[in-house]
């Protein structure tokens, strides 16, 4: 009797571990079909606002909305360094730009945090390991703006490191979600034809759907094994999970995929806000890859010093708030305990911080 329990054992955790991979797997599509319907109707626009830019101040709230639209701070920073090398844009407005970035990729990670809305305590939690991402940028701009507008040392550094890295060349990563949702992507694009609200559509379908599923999968069936899991390996000290941050966002070239991937892991209980940060960071670094490497290829000095400024920028940042970590963790949780009593609160955040503000701004001040 005993024997035939743990054959049934045995393989209701070999089903449940095949359906987790499929929920993960249908979670990773609905994050690229996403980014590939914005980029279908958001591309040329965020293009065109980057060519537009006449001043820093201007190119931060670029920055912002341009990456909100298109939801990726690789796309914005790559178009960048592409306008750079072709002379279409000045480092001096590029690297203002590059900040905004930061702040706008985060639209992602909120989007999934919201799946949890009409349960509290899980939206609490994946609302603010969402929202930390935002305030550590915030933060992070807040410092650095106004010393790069007057001393310019993020040019100055990165101009150091691009004249010593100019010819070594550059190198193209194959990132692995792509290459396992690409074909899918790819396939429902050409299903649907030019179309990509309905793109779009379906991709929050999925998001939802995939989400639902995935937490009641790491809640019900692996949460003790998996929490034990995560706190030995991946997220055993802070310094191993800022490695982990950079890996895997060099890896995938999204960091709104791998920071997206936490959200619905810390909804879970799985994972807590000290752990959440150092990685948030590693992924901050890691997303600067992409641009890099993309620079390295054209062998533009100019382009060049634009990508390293990004890279320099994100350093700088973690430099100066790591010590201080609980002042980004604080403003999320207590931010996110509010925003939980006051559900519309999120939506208006969403619409205000990346939207509103930013095409105010831009209009009022061009």
């Amino acid at each position: 009797m005993k024997s035939v329990r743990n054959f049934f054992h045995l393989y209701n955790s070999l089903f449940n571990v095949i359906f987790l991979i499929l929920f993960l797997y249908l979670f990773l599509l609905s994050l690229e079909l996403m980014g590939t319907s914005l980029k279908m109707f958001g591309k040329g626009l965020a293009e065109g606002l980057i060519k537009s830019t006449t001043n820093p101040f201007v190119g931060l709230f670029i920055g912002i909305l341009a990456t909100s639209i298109i939801q990726s701070s690789s796309s914005t920073t790559t178009i960048v360094v592409g306008l750079v090398a072709g002379g279409a844009l000045n480092i001096g407005n590029a690297i203002p730009i590059i900040m905004g970035a930061n702040i706008g990729t985060s639209v992602t990670n909120i989007l999934v945090s919201l799946t949890q809305i009409n349960r509290s305590l899980e939206f609490q939690r994946s609302f603010s390991a969402a929202i930390v991402h935002d305030f550590f940028n915030l933060l992070a701009v807040l410092v650095l703006f106004p010393l790069q507008y007057f001393t310019n040392f993020l040019g100055r550094i990165a101009t150091f490191l691009g004249q010593e890295l100019q010819h070594i060349g550059g190198l193209k990563f194959l990132s692995p979600v792509k290459a396992l949702t690409k074909p899918t992507v790819m396939l429902l694009k050409n299903i649907i034809g030019e179309y990509p609200w309905v793109l779009l559509v379906l991709s929050l379908i999925l998001l939802m759907l995939s989400l639902v599923l995935m937490v009641k999968s790491l809640k019900h069936l692996v949460v003790e094994k998996a929490e034990a899991w995560f706190d030995r390996y991946l997220f055993k000290n802070a310094r191993w999970a800022f490695l982990v941050g950079i890996i895997l966002t060099s890896m995938v070239q999204s960091s709104s995929i791998t920071t997206s991937l936490v959200v619905p892991m810390a909804g879970a209980g799985l994972l807590t806000m000290a752990q959440l940060f150092p990685y948030t960071l590693g992924t901050n670094i890691g997303t600067t890859i992409t641009a890099i490497l993309a620079a390295l290829v054209t062998g533009n000095l100019s382009a060049i010093i634009v990508a390293f400024s990004h890279l320099m920028f994100n350093i700088s940042g973690i430099v100066i708030w790591w010590p201080f970590k609980r002042v980004p963790i604080t403003l999320a949780q207590r931010f996110a305990t509010f925003s939980t009593k006051r559900k519309f609160i999120p939506i208006l955040y969403i619409i205000f911080v990346f939207f509103i503000l930013p095409i105010t701004l831009i209009y009022f001040l061009k």
